[in-house]
């Protein structure tokens, strides 16, 4: 039979070995040298190799169990791939460009080592649902590691907050001095941010932990495969239900880097009062040495670095979200390349949640509180006028009136330099007859917090009563 020069000019071509690519078969030149560079992702996703290799195994052992494999060819396999973790894990790993991406270099390495049998293990799935299911393991695990990291920092936070129950310091609304509350009572009110977070966090390992494994390039396989079996081996909840967006969406990466946005958002409104308070102007707070730097020509200097740090990596993360939304609005279904380019925003969005966390978790416990520098402020600005209005009420005045008698009074102060608390009773009642000496109970700053006992209030008592709540939500996890 004489073939034809086309049919001939595949028969000559070199085998995938020699290309070093899976898909060879199909092509009549090799890839240009700066496009292998440019389409492979091997420099950056090898960190999947644990999970790639994870998968792998349990595809192998599944496809055993169905007869495709034989228990031999299966446990051949296995072994391979452990050898392979190992000389990883130890650094004795050559990894190839030529070879695109982590997949592909486990792979082609388990054939060289174990023969023909290594090309078996690609039998009923596809690199769409390789990746697909190593990015939600690696994900996962990385999720198991940042809510340590947070309820570390919330354990801390909690902790400080109930030591500090009766530190009394100024509350601001619009940056101006507003009411007194007590330290503590702010040190929750970040916890309460971190909680909600933290739940966010758990409903996103909720919904990435479904396997997709056996999805194929988009269509599923003709392979007797058992999807329930492989769910179980790799710990998911169970399999995805559609083939078609198994592989092609990304939305529990988005996910997680929404939670990662509002998270650094959250930091970075702690980190922006930590910065406020530390300066000569507050002076309410003293971070140690080791969280700060100092500067190469001003000697006094003592820069609160790391809350500065994670106030500006807000910003890097925000837009790793931007990155990933933008990458996925316009993709039809089912695989594009694109998504190629969703593993480096993850990954760095992964590793600054992580950075940020385990520096507040180091730092906030050790926050020394200023009490003095905390009273002094909240004494000043009139920080109880409300509860002389209140106070007012109380002895039959309307509030909108008791509003008017209180803004004279402090408009006196303000002229007077003097605070409610230090005029005299006979200044106070030329505002109002009914001002008798029992006001000075709610003038004092001590008086104002501690009124406000109720849940959710910064009376002392309250405040210790809800750091043991909090408590006990992290330590119940």
């Amino acid at each position: 039979v004489v073939m034809s020069k086309s049919i001939k000019g595949l028969a000559d071509k070199p085998d995938n070995a020699k290309t070093n690519q899976a898909w060879g078969g199909r092509f009549n030149e090799p890839v240009d040298d700066f496009v292998a560079r440019f389409t492979a992702s091997v420099n950056f996703d090898q960190r999947l190799y644990q999970h790639d290799i994870q998968g792998s195994i349990a595809h192998a052992s599944m496809l055993a169990e169905v007869g495709v494999l034989s228990p031999t060819e299966a446990n051949e396999i296995v072994v391979g791939l452990r050898d392979i973790a190992r000389d990883i894990e130890s650094g004795n790993f050559d990894w190839s460009i030529a070879l695109e991406d982590v997949h592909m270099n486990i792979e082609a390495a388990l054939t060289e080592r174990i023969g023909s049998v290594g090309k078996k293990l690609h039998t009923g799935r596809s690199r769409n649902d390789q990746v697909a299911t190593d990015i939600r393991l690696w994900l996962r695990d990385e999720i198991d590691g940042i809510n340590a990291l947070l309820s570390a920092l919330q354990k801390g936070m909690i902790e400080l907050a109930s030591t500090e129950s009766n530190t009394i310091m100024p509350g601001f609304t619009h940056l101006q001095t507003a009411q007194p509350v007590t330290f503590g009572h702010h040190l929750l009110a970040w916890n309460e941010m971190l909680e909600r977070d933290f739940g966010r966090l758990q409903d996103c390992r909720k919904r990435l932990n479904q396997c997709p494994l056996g999805a194929a390039a988009l269509a599923g396989t003709s392979y007797p495969i058992d999807r329930e079996y492989t769910a179980a081996q790799l710990a998911f909840d169970k399999a995805t239900e559609n083939s078609l967006d198994s592989v092609s969406d990304r939305d529990f990466a988005i996910e997680f880097c929404a939670f990662a946005s509002i998270l650094l958002t959250h930091m970075s409104r702690m980190s922006e009062e930590l910065i406020l308070w530390t300066s000569a102007q507050f002076q309410f707070i003293e971070l140690p040495d080791r969280f700060c730097t100092g500067s190469s020509i001003m000697p006094q200097k003592k820069n609160p670095d790391v809350p500065e740090l994670v106030r500006g990596k807000t910003g890097r993360v925000n837009g790793h979200l931007i990155a990933l939304l933008t990458l996925m609005k316009s993709q039809p279904l089912a695989y594009n390349k694109d998504n190629q380019e969703d593993k480096e925003p993850l990954f760095d969005t992964v590793d600054t949640v992580r950075d940020c966390l385990r520096a507040f978790a180091d730092m906030v416990p050790a926050i020394q509180a200023n009490k003095a520098a905390m009273y002094e402020a909240a004494k000043r600005g009139f920080s109880t006028a409300t509860d002389l209005a209140d106070y007012l009420v109380g002895k039959g005045i309307a509030f909108r009136d008791a509003h008017e008698i209180v803004g004279k009074s402090v408009a006196y102060g303000i002229a007077e330099n003097k605070d409610l608390s230090d005029m005299t009773i006979g200044e106070l009642s030329a505002f109002s007859k009914l001002i008798k000496d029992d006001v000075f109970a709610v003038l004092t700053l001590e008086g104002s917090v501690a009124a406000r006992d109720h849940i959710g209030g910064t009376a002392p008592q309250q405040v210790k009563a809800a750091a043991q709540r909090a408590l006990k939500k992290v330590a119940n996890r």
